[in-house]
């Protein structure tokens, strides 16, 4: 993978990123991203940010390499820190993290989202608790996709600022409302392989003492196996 041939993980991330929009990418690691969006075209500006020192130079060396010094700011800056009110930023990416870092990334860095109209997520694992901050910070999930890669599968969520926003069942915060509506090979595989898991846990769990945390812990994982399972049958009904 390099800044002119991305990932296909990434190569889907961009193709959610709008014309002409003013990018932040937050955990940008190589800059790759932000490069491949200005060597297509696709955007004219972008700010890359890495919190951690050896990824931040390797950004730094990336944009100076594909000559994109006076189009992206690479910055060292903790989350949504390496955003400031001048750049007008416009839309933010975030790949390669777990959904709960995500979340925290952009709960602490909520007053620099103002101004910024789609949040391009990618979560490796729990992507529900992206679903329940957005609901939570009133921002509409308006497309998603799921993914298959090196035998990994991923998310993405793409979300942007609605009135009113529009709130989810617990099926669609668990599973995806617009996967849901999809259904795709890919999302099938994904949900019977996380339902077989959760029924092993649960299996395991009968043999542990039952203390109040691991009672709760076995109905929360009943709960999303029903769940999955109602979708599941559906289909196969």
């Amino acid at each position: 993978m390099n800044a002119q041939q991305l990932s296909h993980r990434l190569t889907r991330v961009a193709h959610h990123v709008p014309e002409g929009a003013v990018v932040a990418d937050i955990g940008s690691d190589h800059a790759y991203l932000p490069c491949y969006l200005v060597l297509n075209g696709i955007i004219g500006k972008a700010v890359a940010g890495e919190v951690v020192r050896g990824p931040f130079e390797s950004a730094k060396r990336q944009v100076q390499q594909e000559g994109l010094n006076s189009q992206i700011e690479v910055r060292l800056a903790s989350g949504l820190d390496a955003v400031h009110p001048e750049d007008g930023i416009t839309a933010v990416t975030i790949a390669g993290m777990g959904g709960p870092l995500i979340c925290s990334i952009l709960e602490q860095g909520k007053e620099r989202l103002t101004g910024v109209e789609r949040l391009i997520l990618q979560p490796n694992v729990h992507a529900k608790s992206i679903r329940d901050w957005a609901v939570a910070n009133h921002w509409t999930i308006i497309e998603e996709e799921i993914l298959k890669e090196n035998e990994k599968i991923y998310e993405i969520l793409v979300l942007e600022k609605k009135q009113p926003p529009v709130l989810l069942t617990p099926q669609q915060l668990l599973m995806g409302p617009k996967l849901l509506e999809e259904k795709t090979a890919i999302f099938h595989e994904k949900w019977m392989r996380e339902s077989d898991q959760w029924k092993k846990i649960v299996a395991s769990m009968e043999s542990t003492a039952q203390t109040m945390e691991i009672i709760e812990k076995k109905q929360e994982l009943v709960e999303k196996i029903q769940l999955v399972e109602e979708v599941l049958q559906r289909e196969n009904s």
